[in-house]
């Protein structure tokens, strides 16, 4: 047995070795996870065993994420469970929330294409309790944890999630239709950090030669899932604001931009042109 510092000594020492940067502060979480308490009663643990931590440590100090091994990730002030079936849940995306919440005000049926953990819709029916939303996500496991997420949450009764290719056998109209869809390109996904590389789902990631392939399929389906005057928000990565302009613009849409904290335009906010059907259907290059 030993105490609390050495053993939060021990297990920063290990993970900073394993090239993991907060050491000290994930020490703390990894430590409450093994413990199965909350960080904030660490102070109250005088004798620990080192063999309780191991397993968690091993698989920390292996760079898997720290979401995947305490099963939770916070996003949008909700707890949801994760698992290697979708990506982690990251405070970027709170972006596309920010954006639907001023864009889309008074949504009543929301989509959300590729789902994952369902944080995006769930996110929103939290702030709008007369909407209802449909996720969709091509993994069933996916759906099926996004369904659990839901439940906990308290919105069972006002989403549903199913399994599917994008948008392929569901209809409109829908007043909101959200995304995060894969947006690395295929030659930057060799450079991925060793947690998403490894752990997460590289079709949730990879989108294509140059990393458009997906929104590509959204905005072939978007016009006859949006409603009139309806809004679609999409998350982008860094510095494919111009391209997805120009994309969007091919099929009859206008897109605006919002950044995100760290000033990256994260979110497309795309509308249906006046003259959009004058171009869509035609094959972008």
């Amino acid at each position: 047995m030993i105490g609390l510092r050495a053993a939060l000594a021990d297990i920063a020492a290990r993970l900073a070795a394993a090239g993991i940067t907060d050491a000290r502060r994930e020490a703390r979480i990894l430590l409450a996870a093994a413990l199965g308490i909350d960080t904030t009663r660490l102070q109250l643990v005088d004798h620990i065993d080192p063999a309780g931590y191991q397993a968690y440590l091993q698989r920390r100090a292996a760079r898997e994420p720290m979401a995947f091994i305490t099963g939770r990730r916070e996003f949008w002030g909700l707890e949801f469970e994760v698992s290697s079936a979708t990506l982690i849940p990251r405070p970027d995306s709170e972006t596309l929330i920010q954006a639907a919440l001023a864009e889309c005000p008074a949504p009543s049926r929301i989509l959300d294409l590729g789902t994952g953990t369902g944080c995006l819709l769930l996110a929103l029916l939290s702030e709008r309790p007369a909407a209802f939303g449909v996720g969709v996500d091509v993994a069933p496991a996916a759906a099926h944890l996004a369904a659990r997420n839901a439940q906990r949450l308290g919105l069972g009764t006002r989403a549903c999630f199913i399994t599917g290719d994008w948008a392929a056998a569901l209809s409109g109209p829908f007043d909101l239709i959200m995304s995060n869809p894969p947006y690395i390109t295929q030659a930057d996904m060799a450079d991925l950090m060793p947690e998403v590389a490894g752990f997460e789902p590289a079709r949730a990631l990879d989108g294509g030669p140059d990393g458009l392939d997906a929104y590509r399929a959204i905005l072939q389906a978007l016009p006859s899932l949006l409603a009139r005057g309806a809004v679609a928000v999409l998350e982008i990565g860094a510095g494919q604001a111009p391209d997805l302009a120009d994309l969007a613009d091919f099929y009859g849409f206008s897109a605006m931009f919002r950044a995100d904290l760290a000033g990256i335009e994260r979110a497309a906010i795309l509308r249906r042109t006046e003259d959009g059907e004058k171009t869509f259907g035609m094959n972008p290059r």
